[in-house]
């Protein structure tokens, strides 16, 4: 019976193009990681089109075109906010809004910055009738060089009541050379920012001017 069988029925197989193969195939997931107090961000540019920028006062929009050069040669507060995130998001704007004043005082510029352009933001800003820029992260390319967005580890497999890929609600403090000068990510949600150690990190930034 063994003597019947052909063994040469079937040409031998390759093994490398199997684990060639496999290997094509392979990608690594991404995990979120937020950089923090003392990383260097990585480089990124804001886009210029008015598209990506919307800047209100007192609850209305001014149009105005941006100063990128007056925006970045202070040290800047990147606020990353989502209408996902419900009253927390709305609980960042109003803090943030209340904050300008001490803010102004350390000579620091803030910017809040959305992945896309909402419908409801214009009610939000009108009826907290606050003053504040907005970017429009399209892609979330920026959110995803600060390490607090993933296409690979989406939030709403850590939060509930989340139904969209969004980035992490988190505030930063970056020096005019690119230096985080302090960091908070709202993993909890059981507090605000900590607003007297981001005017500290501000006042004491002047070695990084």
């Amino acid at each position: 019976m063994a003597g019947a069988l052909n063994y040469n029925k079937y040409p031998l197989f390759d093994m490398s193009e199997i684990i060639q193969e496999l290997e094509f195939g392979y990608s690594k997931k991404k995990d979120l990681n937020p950089l923090r107090q003392g990383d260097q961000v990585p480089n990124f540019s804001f886009e210029k089109s008015n598209f990506h920028w919307q800047q209100f006062s007192n609850g209305v929009e001014k149009i105005a075109p941006i100063n990128l050069l007056k925006l970045l040669n202070k040290p800047l507060i990147v606020a990353f906010y989502s209408t996902q995130w419900r009253s927390h998001s709305l609980n960042l704007l109003i803090k943030l809004d209340q904050l300008k004043q001490q803010i102004k005082a350390v000579n620091a510029n803030l910017l809040v910055v959305s992945n896309e352009k909402e419908k409801g933001l214009e009610k939000i800003v009108w009826d907290n009738s606050l003053s504040l820029s907005f970017y429009y992260d399209i892609g979330n390319v920026i959110a995803e060089k600060f390490g607090i967005y993933s296409d690979q580890d989406p939030v709403w497999d850590k939060f509930s009541g989340i139904d969209s890929n969004v980035p992490l609600l988190s505030t930063y403090v970056i020096s005019s050379q690119g230096k985080i000068l302090f960091d908070y990510v709202d993993w909890d949600f059981s507090k605000d920012i900590p607003a007297e150690a981001l005017i500290s990190s501000i006042a004491g930034s002047r070695a990084f001017l």
